[in-house]
């Protein structure tokens, strides 16, 4: 498959800057496979399509304020450090993003917060990622890592063009965040509410947790036209062995296993036994999953609606089939579903 044939037209009106007010009541599209039947539902209506002994896979992952705005040593020029990853716990180096990142040179200091609680040194200018800091700062690890909670920002993707608001830092999280690490939420995690969750366990319903700590290269833009090109950036992901026994019971007798998201996709597949069942891992991934692919995990994922050539929206159609999700997208675009993180969601049977 080509990059140029996941384009389609999407009203910039249909792009969601703010959360549905409850979080269960987005509303839910719900694709059959089988019957090629496409229902429009709200997000709460999933209780409906699941049993006794049933499998859903969530990704615990908790998004951290990876969001940081300092200045310049000197010049005081604005600058916006982007939190990527820990690199070394000890002498506190990070992987970032800068912005604007012409202006940063080795051995320039940054400094951020009133009285310049946290100071940071550029390190290094190569990474393909963008920058190295190494954060100077005397406290412990602990106080450290409160002093970046207190000056970082919820990091809502770019193309949310407003202020972070105070119900961002709870909605842009889900109700089961568990392990600090990402700095992208799952988003079809977001839709679940405590009171759902309850109510899907008092069904029977079984619940998985996974690790994968979502990093920016989930909105990398393609940019080669021939996908088996594309490289995607490196995960770290996390499956336990409580984890595996849970999904593979499931599959041995035949329920739905249902993947909550693109990430706990890509993190069950990456770690796979020819007999199909989930293996523990504990490391990174980097696999990149589009059509045509044969899953071999889960018989149905939950997913929101993802922008044009992401590899989102790849994986997606590599699971519901291209020409049925494509039908899906126009339905949605018709019908004006929400896109995006804050937007709605699909139930893919």
């Amino acid at each position: 498959m080509k990059l140029s044939q996941f384009k389609y037209k999407l009203p910039p009106e249909l792009v969601a800057t703010h959360p549905a007010e409850n979080r269960d009541e987005s509303r839910l599209m719900v694709l059959d496979r089988e019957k090629g039947t496409i229902e429009h539902k709200l997000f709460k209506d999933i209780l409906d399509y699941f049993n006794e002994d049933d499998v859903m896979i969530l990704n615990n992952t908790k998004v951290f304020p990876a969001r940081l705005y300092g200045n310049k040593e000197k010049t005081g020029a604005k600058i916006e450090v982007f939190l990527l990853r820990e690199l070394n716990r000890e002498s506190r180096l990070w992987d970032v993003l800068v912005d604007p990142a012409r202006k940063i040179r080795i051995g320039n200091k940054l400094y951020f917060g009133e009285d310049d609680a946290l100071v940071a040194e550029v390190i290094d200018n190569t990474t393909s990622r963008g920058r190295t800091l190494r954060f100077l700062f005397d406290g412990t690890y602990e106080e450290f890592k409160r002093t970046v909670e207190t000056l970082g920002e919820t990091p809502l993707p770019k193309y949310i063009q407003r202020e972070v608001e105070p119900e961002d830092e709870e909605r842009y999280q889900t109700v089961f965040a568990k392990v600090e690490g990402a700095v992208a939420a799952p988003t079809a995690g977001l839709h679940f509410s405590k009171q759902l969750l309850k109510r899907l366990e008092l069904k029977g319903v079984n619940f998985s947790e996974v690790t994968l700590h979502v990093g920016l290269g989930t909105f990398r833009p393609v940019e080669v036209e021939d996908l088996t090109k594309h490289k995607m950036d490196s995960e770290e992901m996390e499956i336990t062995e409580g984890a595996c026994k849970i999904i593979n019971t499931a599959k041995d007798n035949k329920k739905k296993v249902c993947a909550v998201g693109t990430t706990v996709m890509r993190a069950i597949e990456t770690s796979v036994a020819t007999t199909s069942h989930v293996k523990p891992y504990r490391g990174w991934t980097n696999k990149f999953i589009f059509p045509p692919y044969e899953f071999n995990v889960a018989n149905c994922m939950i997913t929101n609606f993802h922008m044009p050539q992401s590899t989102l929206l790849m994986m997606v159609s590599a699971f519901a089939g291209y020409d049925f999700l494509f039908e899906a997208y126009e339905q949605a675009v018709k019908e004006k579903y929400r896109f995006y993180t804050y937007g709605d969601a699909m139930l893919i049977l």
